[in-house]
C-alpha cells in the first residue's frame, strides 16, 4: 500500500475534511457517503464517522492509500 503523508495546518481535523484536504474526495457529500459505506480505515480500524477527529500520528487507509496525518512545519 501506498503512504502519504498530509500536512494539516491545526492540531485536529475532521477525517471528512482531511480526505478533501489529501485529495481522495471531491466534495463532503462524496467523503460522507464513502466513510458510512466502511471505505475508511483510522489507525486499522473502520471508521464510520466523518466527524471522527484526527490528530499527528494517526493513520488513514482509503482507496487503497495509507494517508499520516502530519502537523505542518511551523505551525
Amino acid at each position: 500500500m501506498k503512504k502519504e503523508q498530509v500536512a494539516v495546518r491545526e492540531g485536529v481535523i475532521r477525517l471528512g475534511q482531511f480526505l478533501k484536504l489529501a485529495g481522495v474526495v471531491d466534495t463532503g457529500g462524496e467523503a460522507k457517503a464513502r466513510i458510512q459505506e466502511g471505505e475508511a480505515k483510522v489507525n486499522g480500524e473502520v471508521e464510520t464517522r466523518r466527524g471522527r477527529q484526527l490528530a499527528p500520528g494517526d493513520l488513514v487507509e482509503f482507496g487503497g492509500v495509507a494517508l499520516e496525518v502530519v502537523l505542518r512545519a511551523g505551525d
